[in-house]
């Protein structure tokens, strides 16, 4: 291993606002808004804001798959939240999410009765709000809820190592450290043969049913298995997670999926990116009228 010794940490840290590599522009010790600016409100009682990062693919699948059951009330609005240029920073975003971060929820369903929004923020904490909601994708059994709740919390604890470790580490951060790329690396690949051990017991996370464990985990080691992310697929072997990857194929072919992860989505093939959503017809006129321009 290269020496990489050289780094004392001071007494009191400071903030570098040179330091940070990609992210740089965004990322600060303090939180709160840097600027004024509203969030737009559609005509559906659900307001998604995001970006199709894998946080932002759960909701708009699950928002998919809850209209794909006959949920009406699922319908929606997604409004593109663009990290890169900070909207999450906007005086708007930071009411509905303090930690802005994306994906956020407002829930305007209770209007008609005088109640107010519901604002709802963190990914898994928007999969179970919807799941309570409609009364869908979450066992009421006992003990089959309890397997689904672990393996979505499961996913919010372990993903930071795969995106802010591994992710940030490999593919993002301004000079490559050994150390820190082979720890989370590590790391990775831990967690991948914890998802493939249980998949070889199951058809889901969860059991035998399709749950929010699912398309909580999906959009992250999916991604990774199909090589998709951080362009780490090769350097972790992750063919060799069998059992993973029969689950990402099954999941992938869903026709909820597929739309669901071409919502607020920047990068890629333009033909698989409709950059705001506001009826189903939407993924039908994919033309460039229906798609927001490019910054």
């Amino acid at each position: 291993m290269t020496d990489s010794s050289a780094y004392t940490p001071p007494k009191v840290w400071t903030w570098n606002k040179e330091n940070g590599g990609k992210f740089a522009s965004i990322n600060r010790p303090i939180s709160g808004a840097t600027h004024e600016k509203a969030l737009p409100v559609g005509r559906h009682p659900l307001q998604l804001y995001s970006q199709a990062t894998p946080n932002g693919v759960k909701v708009t699948v699950m928002l998919e798959e809850l209209l794909a059951l006959g949920h009406a009330g699922a319908e929606y609005d997604a409004w593109l939240i663009r990290i890169h240029s900070g909207d999450q920073f906007g005086s708007g975003f930071v009411e509905v999410n303090p930690n802005s971060k994306i994906p956020a929820l407002m829930d305007h369903s209770g209007a008609k009765n005088g109640t107010a929004p519901v604002r709802v923020f963190e990914s898994g904490a928007i999969l179970l709000y919807l799941a309570e909601k409609f009364g869908a994708f979450l066992p009421t059994e006992h003990v089959a809820r309890t397997e689904c709740l672990s393996w979505l919390f499961w996913q919010m604890g372990s993903a930071p190592y795969l995106g802010g470790g591994f992710g940030h580490f490999y593919a993002y951060a301004p000079f490559k450290i050994e150390y820190a790329i082979d720890r989370f690396a590590m790391e990775a690949k831990r967690q991948l043969d914890v998802l493939d051990r249980r998949l070889a017991q199951s058809t889901y996370l969860a059991g035998n049913e399709y749950s929010i464990a699912d398309i909580a985990v999906w959009p992250w080691y999916g991604a990774l298995a199909k090589g998709l992310l951080y362009g780490g697929g090769e350097f972790l072997q992750v063919q060799e997670y069998a059992h993973v990857q029969r689950w990402t194929n099954q999941i992938a072919q869903r026709p909820a999926v597929k739309r669901g992860r071409m919502v607020n989505r920047v990068q890629g093939n333009p033909a698989n990116q409709l950059h705001e959503r506001h009826e189903a017809g939407d993924f039908d006129t994919m033309t460039q009228d229906k798609i927001a321009p490019k910054d």
